[in-house]
C-alpha cells in the first residue's frame, strides 16, 4: 500500500511512502486484539483497592447479649458483618491483575489494529515537522490543515522530539506516541492515525 506524504500546511507533497502489507495488509484477528487490549488495560490498574473484614474493623470484643432468651437471633461480636460498622465479607484486597501474552500474539494484534487502520483509510503520512521550540499553535495548525482537529488522532513519531512531544500537552485530542512503542489499545482508541515520515520503516521493521 502507498500513501501520499502531507507537508504541514495539508498539501501533497508528490512523495509517496509505502506501507508493508505484512504489517497492514493481514488477515485481521479480532481475538487477538481483544486479548491485547485487556492486557493494556489490566496493566493500568493499580490493584491498590482494600476493603476491612471483621478482623480489622475497630470495635468491642464482648458479647452484645446474652445468648438465650432473647427471642431474636444469637450474636456475638459488633463486627458481625450483619451489623453497621462491621466487616465486609470478600471485600476487594490488594491484587496484580497483570497476565501474560505471547509476543507472537501481542505482535498479531498490533498488525491487525493497523490493518484495519489501513483499510478504514484511517492513516495519514506527514513529513518530519521541525519545532525551535514547543508550540501548541503549530501542532493545532497542522490538524486544522490535514481536516482532523475534530477527531481522536494518535501522532506516531520515528524517534523522540521533546518540542513536538510537549506541544501536543495542552491539546485533548492529540496524543503523541513512538512508532517503537506502539500499543494495540492506543491505536484501535484513535480516529486516525498521523505518522510522522519514517514512522513508517519503524513499524514495518519491527512488526514484520
Amino acid at each position: 500500500m502507498e500513501l501520499a506524504v502531507y507537508n504541514t500546511q495539508g498539501q501533497e507533497t508528490g512523495r509517496k511512502v509505502v506501507l508493508s502489507d505484512a504489517v497492514f495488509g493481514v488477515e485481521a484477528n479480532d481475538h487477538a486484539i481483544y486479548l491485547d487490549v485487556k492486557q493494556y488495560l489490566a496493566d493500568q490498574r493499580q490493584g491498590t483497592h482494600k476493603s476491612k473484614q471483621r478482623n480489622e474493623v475497630a470495635g468491642s470484643t464482648r458479647k452484645l447479649k446474652r445468648q438465650k432468651g432473647t427471642g431474636g437471633a444469637r450474636c456475638g461480636s459488633i463486627k458481625s458483618p450483619l451489623f453497621p460498622g462491621g466487616g465486609r465479607v470478600f471485600g476487594p484486597v490488594p491484587r496484580d491483575y497483570s497476565f501474560k501474552l505471547n509476543k507472537k500474539l501481542k505482535r498479531l494484534a498490533r498488525r491487525s489494529a493497523l490493518t484495519y487502520k489501513a483499510q478504514a483509510g484511517a492513516i495519514m503520512v506527514v513529513e518530519p515537522l521541525t519545532l525551535e521550540a514547543p508550540k501548541t499553535k503549530q501542532v493545532e495548525a497542522m490538524t486544522k490543515a490535514l481536516k482532523v482537529s475534530d477527531k481522536k488522532v494518535l501522532l506516531v513519531l520515528p524517534e523522540g522530539n521533546a518540542n513536538l512531544q510537549l506541544s501536543c500537552r495542552n491539546i485533548p485530542s492529540v496524543k503523541p506516541i513512538l512508532a517503537a512503542n506502539i500499543n494495540t489499545y492506543e491505536v484501535m482508541n484513535a480516529n486516525v492515525l498521523v505518522m510522522v515520515e519514517g514512522a513508517e520503516n519503524v513499524l514495518n521493521v519491527m512488526l514484520a
